[in-house]
């Protein structure tokens, strides 16, 4: 009761076909990898703009109505060379601090504004900023133009 496992009908002559011989493909068909790592690299570079945080920009001028005062703010004036005045006067950054809270009539809770030339460098509009909050004045506002139509 012997059962025959071999090739039956083909003489036991294995798996040999006729005509020509294939062997297996032992390589990676990479050019389906290749569409794909294309396809990502088009989106990521076209993503890759929106992400930037820091773009330079121009600031326009404000549509903002001019605000009505009951009394006269304070106003912190920085020119296009860096000079510092208070109201009228010409000031070195280092005594802003001193002379902020000398004038101090309501208990750091005037107004105070900031005027600045348009070609003022950003970091010396900051520090001016920084010594107007360690003077204790809380309501800071930057002055700009109001927007032309055109």
């Amino acid at each position: 009761m012997g059962m025959s496992v071999g090739m039956v009908g083909r003489g036991g002559r294995g798996h040999r076909r006729r005509g020509r011989h294939h062997a297996l493909m032992s390589e990676i068909n990479v050019t389906p990898m290749v569409d794909v790592m294309l396809v990502l690299l088009i989106i990521f570079m076209v993503a890759a703009p929106m992400l930037t945080v820091g773009v330079p920009i121009d600031l326009p001028d404000t549509q903002a109505k001019a605000m009505n005062a009951d009394t006269q703010p304070i106003t912190v004036s920085i020119d296009a060379t860096g000079k510092i005045f208070l109201q009228e006067t010409e000031i070195p950054i280092e005594e802003l601090v001193a002379k902020l809270q000398a004038i101090s009539k309501t208990g750091y809770e005037e107004r105070i504004f900031i005027r600045g030339d348009k070609s003022t460098d950003y970091g010396t509009a900051m520090k001016v900023m920084a010594r107007i909050s360690a003077a204790g004045y809380k309501n800071i506002g930057l002055v700009s133009l109001q927007e032309q139509d055109q």
